[in-house]
């Protein structure tokens, strides 16, 4: 329950404030500097005709870049993001999508250690013990998620245990209607993670929704000894929560549901109180990346709190630099918390006006 005053919050929200503009303009003069830029921005900013390094002062003059095409991601060569100031050091190229048509790539070298390493912060111990092991039962392949829960596993002194999963095969499988064979694949995953849960002392997992209720079917994970689940996927509504808290779970093992994504990284839940009413409400992990919630139909436009909208992502990073990215994703915009003096999103869910032409698949 919150304990701060109104004026409290409002002047950590003021001083976030302040951290944040200052934080977007050593982004800007990073990735704007010729010595320190990608080809990319420094390509786009030469063909716009203007700087943003003199341009942009604050947060909200990001506005200035319009909303962010996801074009720009798909196809290569890739090596046009990698910032001059970085160009040295080892990089990953992670993809997303891919389900149709070309996939969007990020490269990274680090980020997806930091992301991890700050959610590691959000994760009581108690219920993720330092130097446990790690189940893995999500998207392997080409996908951060796998390299970002090892490391996380790595950072608090134990080992992930990893399942071979392609969710693309598993979404060609729906589109052409081989149910029986998607639903095979996934009991296929799910053999990978019961030979792991009885072969070796695992006592934290990350999976996807529909994988943990698949999982759940076959073994108590409590008595298997699993303390801790961090859990994400466009399926984690209310009504999921609910079910993976009571149901699935028990009280005895705790639950972590999670927003993220390739180009964000992490956004972290707010503990629960009785009058959430089982919403998942999430908060950006500011100052790296931010979301906020545009109209519908005039993406300039900020909702009011409790409004719904479609999420706009900025990715603020000396690796990445993406402004205003509108994702596939709708939800309502939460006030500023004790916890997160910035804006936050609740009940995070497949944008509706895709919603025919998407096919999640295993998450």
């Amino acid at each position: 329950m919150s304990t701060a005053t109104q004026p409290d919050l409002f002047a950590r929200v003021n001083a976030n404030k302040e951290r944040l503009d200052a934080h977007v303009r050593e982004i800007v003069q990073w990735h704007f500097n010729p010595e320190t830029g990608c080809p990319f921005w420094l390509n786009w900013s030469q063909e716009a005709g203007w700087d943003p390094r003199t341009a942009v002062n604050c947060y909200e003059d990001l506005e200035k870049f319009g909303n962010f095409s996801d074009d720009e991601l798909r196809g290569g060569p890739v090596s046009r993001w990698i910032p001059k100031g970085l160009a040295q050091r080892p990089a990953y190229v992670f993809e997303t999508g891919g389900s149709t048509g070309l996939p969007k790539s990020r490269v990274q070298m680090d980020d997806f250690r930091i992301d991890y390493e700050n959610f590691s912060e959000t994760l009581p111990d108690e219920s993720f013990p330092k130097g446990s092991d790690w189940l893995m039962l999500g998207p392997s392949g080409p996908r951060r998620l796998r390299l970002a829960v090892e490391h996380l596993a790595q950072h608090r002194g134990g080992i992930a245990f990893s399942v071979d999963l392609d969710p693309r095969w598993v979404i060609k499988l729906i589109k052409r209607g081989q149910l029986q064979e998607a639903e095979l694949y996934k009991q296929h995953c799910i053999n990978q993670a019961l030979t792991i849960l009885r072969s070796h002392e695992v006592k934290c997992m990350f999976t996807t929704p529909k994988l943990l209720e698949a999982l759940c079917e076959k073994i108590n994970l409590e008595k298997a000894g699993i303390k801790g689940v961090f859990c994400g996927g466009t399926e984690m509504t209310p009504q999921f929560h609910r079910f993976a808290v009571e149901e699935l779970l028990g009280p005895n093992v705790y639950f972590a549901p999670t927003y993220g994504n390739t180009l964000m990284g992490l956004a972290t839940h707010r503990a629960p109180e009785p009058e959430d009413n089982w919403a998942i409400i999430y908060y950006p992990p500011c100052p790296r990346a931010m979301l906020e919630v545009v109209d519908f139909d005039d993406a300039t436009k900020i909702v009011g709190y409790g409004e719904t909208g479609r999420v706009r992502l900025t990715t603020l990073t000396k690796e990445t630099f993406i402004p205003r990215f509108l994702e596939r994703d709708e939800c309502e915009r939460e006030a500023p918390c004790d916890q997160y003096p910035w804006d936050g999103v609740r009940n995070v869910r497949p944008f509706s006006r895709f919603q025919k032409s998407v096919v999640e698949g295993v998450y």
